[in-house]
C-alpha cells in the first residue's frame, strides 16, 4: 500500500482551465521525490490535492489506500503536511513558538505533549534560538523553517514542500538539503518536493516526476532523467551544470564516467586524472 497514490487524476479551475490531466502518481514509504518542471507545470495544484484543499474534478487521490472524504480529512491533514512556497500563508501567531504549537494544540493534544512536540520540531529545523521571535520580522529563510517546523509538529508521515528553495540563499539551500535527507533517513518520513532548479534535484531526489502542462511529461530516476535532454529541453527545464559539464568532456574525448551528485562528479573526475597520461 503507498502513502499516497493519484489515479488519472484530472483537476479543471474555474473557466475550463485545465491545471491536471490524468496524472498519476505514486509516494512509497520513506522516499525522497522530487516533482520538477517549470512555471505553471501543475506542480502545486497536484500538491494541493495530497491533503484535501483540492478536490479532483475527475479520477481519485487515495492516503494509505483511501479516497479522501470529508469524514477523514482531519485525519489525512495529520498524515499529510504541506509546505506552501510563501511562508507568509502559514504564519500568523504572535511569538514562532506560538505558531509551531497552533497545529497540535488543535488536534486536541495535552499541554505537556505540544510543548514537547514544539521542543522537538524546532530543534530539528534548527530554530530553537527563535522560539521567542516575532515571526514576521525575520528573513525568508528563516520564516520558511518557521512554516516547516509548525507542519514537522503535527508529526506526519508524508511532508509536501512547494518550491522549498524559493527565495533561499545559497547557505540556506544547501541546509534544505542535508534537512530534506535527515528527515528521510533519520525519521523515517516521505517527503515530496517540487523544484524548477534541477542542479538541486540529484542530491535529494530518489525519484523524479517531471511535469508540463498539468501532466507527468516523464518519471525515473535522476539517471533516467537527465540522460536525456532532449526531454529537459522539451519541458523548458536545463539539464544540471554536473552532468552538462561531464558530457562536455565526453564530447572532447576524455574518457569521464557521467555522475548527477558532487561526490559522484568528484569520483568520476579523481578517476579520470588517473587515466589521464
Amino acid at each position: 500500500m503507498h502513502l499516497i497514490e493519484t489515479r488519472d487524476l484530472t483537476y479543471i479551475y474555474p473557466g475550463s482551465v485545465k491545471g491536471l490531466d490524468r496524472v498519476n502518481f505514486i509516494a512509497p514509504r520513506k522516499a525522497r521525490i522530487a516533482v520538477i518542471g517549470a512555471n505553471g507545470a501543475g506542480k502545486s495544484t497536484l500538491f494541493k490535492h495530497f491533503n484535501g484543499i483540492f478536490r479532483p474534478t475527475s479520477g481519485a487521490v487515495l492516503v494509505r489506500g483511501e479516497p479522501i472524504t470529508r469524514e477523514n480529512l482531519k485525519e489525512v491533514r495529520k498524515f499529510v503536511g504541506v509546505v506552501f512556497q510563501n511562508p507568509d500563508d502559514q504564519i500568523f501567531s504572535p511569538t514562532v513558538e506560538q505558531d509551531v504549537a497552533f497545529g497540535p494544540t488543535n488536534l486536541g493534544l495535552d499541554e505537556e505533549t505540544v510543548r514537547h512536540r514544539v521542543r522537538e520540531a524546532l530543534r530539528v529545523v534548527g530554530i530553537e534560538h527563535l522560539a521567542s521571535r516575532v515571526p514576521h520580522h525575520l528573513s525568508g529563510g528563516e520564516k520558511k523553517r518557521v512554516a516547516i517546523a509548525g507542519v514537522i509538529a503535527m508529526e506526519p508521515q508524508v511532508l509536501v514542500l512547494d518550491e522549498p528553495t524559493a527565495g533561499l540563499d545559497p547557505q540556506g539551500v544547501r541546509d534544505l538539503v542535508g534537512f530534506i535527507n535527515s528527515l528521510s533517513q533519520t525519521y523515517g518520513m516521505t517527503v515530496i518536493f517540487s523544484t524548477h532548479d534541477v542542479s538541486l534535484v540529484p542530491e535529494v531526489a530518489d525519484y523524479i516526476y517531471v511535469m508540463h502542462r498539468g501532466q507527468v511529461a516523464a518519471q525515473g530516476t535522476a539517471a533516467e532523467i537527465f540522460m536525456n535532454p532532449d526531454l529537459l529541453t522539451s519541458v523548458r527545464l536545463d539539464v544540471p551544470v554536473l552532468p552538462k559539464l561531464l558530457r562536455s568532456l565526453r564530447d572532447r574525448g576524455i574518457e569521464v564516467s557521467m555522475a548527477y551528485t558532487y561526490a559522484g562528479a568528484e569520483e568520476a573526475l579523481m578517476e579520470a586524472f588517473k587515466r589521464s597520461p
